[in-house]
């Protein structure tokens, strides 16, 4: 059975002109880094949009969360603004409800 989820992070990252698939390809090199965190039990590159993608990742407490902030991810987000896309933006939520996977 999964892991529940009580708190996530929602980021929005908005694409520099003309950078839409490197961005893409970022979120999906980022899907091996979050592989390797324990505390990071759900993870999912989005597309808003043309140039609008975001991340939603979850975990089953707060010291996930933050281990997850100051993590390779957030390193790389850090890195690659101003490069490949504006500065994200970086909600912390609390998770109401589930449906866990199977």
């Amino acid at each position: 059975m999964a892991e529940p989820v009580t708190v996530g992070l929602l980021v929005r990252i908005e694409a520099l002109p003309g950078r839409e698939s490197d961005v893409e390809n970022f979120l999906q090199q980022g899907l091996g880094i979050v592989e390797q965190e324990p505390g990071t039990v759900r993870w999912f590159a989005l597309r808003f949009g043309p140039s609008s993608f975001g991340i939603y990742d979850a975990f089953p407490d707060d010291s996930g969360r933050q281990v997850h902030l100051s993590g390779q991810v957030a390193q790389a987000l850090d890195d690659n603004t101003g490069t490949l896309f504006a500065q994200p933006s970086i909600e912390p939520v609390d998770v109401i409800a589930e449906k866990p996977p199977i």
